[in-house]
């Protein structure tokens, strides 16, 4: 009978039953499981904010994809970046946060409390909504960039560049990120190639004279990245100089790392409507905090930084979001 009458009332609301939404409502909402959300879940959960955590379309993270992390702090002889991610994960559960696997698929933060959907099914209604949706590196979409994944491909030479010390590396892109990361290998590795679709690098004046002037950096204009090659790591990569004119010919170069500096994609879509991005999606937040143009939604890790993008940055700007929200949640219950 209890089926039935929920089916009447919803006839009669004139919501079509396969379509009707469970709700639930939080005070905290968490959405993202990398470094920058697991941390916030901690100091949330300490704060009794009562934290839950959307995990997101990648589980702990672009960490996940890592294989060696040896820049964290706490770690002296290593770590592989899903074990970090799952220490994060206890410590964040050992305080009392209830992390669910689940993407958030729209957003509504007219008001509060602000509605999240989950997967198109749930919607959650949260007092208080911290976003640490982080971004996603750009890759060429080669079939050998997964699989080569963590075995000489990367998105981050500063994560990455130290396990290629003394070798041969090459850098894809040509813009400023492009070439602050072949700057940054010129000084671990014996030589460095950038690989640039055009015949001109895109960046600033003086981040090319840097590059220029850098007597281990090579710039192959005018070829294209096809193919990458090894017996289970990177050994090379296979080039197309001058792709689709009469003097086309392929190249190949000996490399052990493959580093993507083409841009990375801010996960925040779903919120552009409701908050304020800067030209290419990041969300912005106020200087020295992680607040946002909306009271009580909070944004921290990488998909509000540009310029950083580090496990420890983003796990810094996740205590920065778990402290704001812990202080506008007292400002409106007092």
């Amino acid at each position: 009978m209890a089926l039935f009458k929920k089916l009447d009332d919803l006839e009669e609301k004139n919501v079509p039953a396969s379509k009707a939404q469970e709700e639930e409502h939080v005070r905290t909402l968490i959405l993202g499981s990398g470094p920058a959300g697991y941390t916030a879940a901690i100091y949330a959960a300490r704060a009794n904010l009562s934290p839950v955590v959307y995990e997101g379309i990648e589980p702990g993270g672009q960490l996940t994809t890592t294989t060696e992390v040896e820049n964290f702090p706490g770690y002296p002889e290593g770590v592989t970046g899903p074990e970090m991610m799952e220490d994060l994960k206890k410590q964040a559960q050992r305080f009392g946060t209830d992390v669910r696997f689940g993407i958030a698929t729209s957003a509504d933060l007219s008001q509060r409390p602000f509605k999240v959907t989950i997967d198109e099914k749930k919607v959650i209604l949260a007092d208080v909504l911290i976003i640490a949706t982080g971004a996603t590196a750009k890759y060429l979409g080669l079939e050998a960039e997964k699989k080569y994944a963590g075995s000489g491909v990367s998105a981050c030479a500063t994560c990455d560049g130290f396990f290629y010390k003394g070798k041969d590396v090459a850098v894809v892109g040509g813009g400023d990120s492009a070439c602050e990361e072949a700057l940054y290998l010129s000084n671990l590795c014996r030589k460095v190639y950038m690989i640039v679709r055009k015949d001109h690098l895109r960046a600033s004046k003086i981040m090319q004279e840097r590059v220029f002037k850098t007597h281990n950096i090579e710039v192959l204009f005018e070829h294209n990245a096809i193919d990458l090659f090894g017996d289970g790591v990177v050994e090379g990569a296979v080039l197309v100089k001058k792709k689709g004119t009469p003097e086309e010919e392929e190249v190949r170069i000996k490399i052990d790392g493959f580093f993507l500096a083409i841009g990375h994609t801010p996960n925040s879509g779903i919120f552009k409507d409701y908050l304020e991005l800067d030209e290419t999606g990041y969300i912005k937040t106020q200087p020295g905090t992680t607040r946002t143009n909306i009271h009580g939604v909070f944004a921290c890790g990488d998909v509000q930084d540009r310029i950083y993008r580090q496990a420890v940055t983003a796990a810094g700007s996740g205590c920065m979001a778990a402290i704001d929200a812990e202080r506008f949640l007292g400002e409106q219950e007092s």
